[in-house]
């Protein structure tokens, strides 16, 4: 939507994901995204750290589940998503206020790990999914433009600019 704030934090989860169920039945996971700045002192040649934030995040549906099942504490994540501003009445009476970043997109961080991706077909997409779950033999391996067939390319791909 226009005029709405979305960022991108990187930073490691506090806990591990997990999954509940809301009335409605759509599924939902709150994490916590802690975010260190750290900046160099040239002084006294030393990296120093700033304060952390803390990010309170939540994701929604079949995403919130891949989340669960993909993600655990310490894990250095890429989050980019849409903040939104709650204020709520505690118990006592008193006015709170805070800052939640809606995740629109979440991955792991590949600077300092390596990850494996799964494809999970998507449900209620015409013909079952909308991936092409199959790899593709080395031999059958279309040509990349420029006819370089050591580079396969896959028109389904977001990648592929065709």
């Amino acid at each position: 939507m226009v005029g709405e704030t979305v960022v991108t934090v990187v930073g490691n989860l506090t806990d591990d994901p997990e999954v509940r169920t809301t009335p409605s039945g759509d599924a939902v996971t709150h994490f916590t995204v802690a975010s260190t700045p750290r900046t160099f002192d040239r002084q006294s040649n030393e990296w120093r750290d700033a304060d952390t934030l803390f990010l309170r995040c939540s994701v929604w549906r079949q995403m919130a589940e891949h989340v669960a099942q993909s993600l655990a504490r310490g894990t250095r994540v890429i989050v980019q998503g849409r903040l939104h501003q709650r204020t709520y009445e505690t118990k006592e009476g008193e006015k709170r206020t805070v800052i939640e970043l809606e995740a629109l997109e979440i991955g792991p961080s590949l600077r300092y790990a390596a990850a494996t991706v799964s494809k999970i077909p998507r449900v209620g997409a015409p013909g079952g999914t909308l991936f092409d779950t199959a790899p593709s033999a080395p031999n059958d391996a279309p040509e990349a433009p420029g006819g370089d067939k050591s580079a396969p390319h896959n028109r389904n791909s977001p990648m592929f600019p065709f």
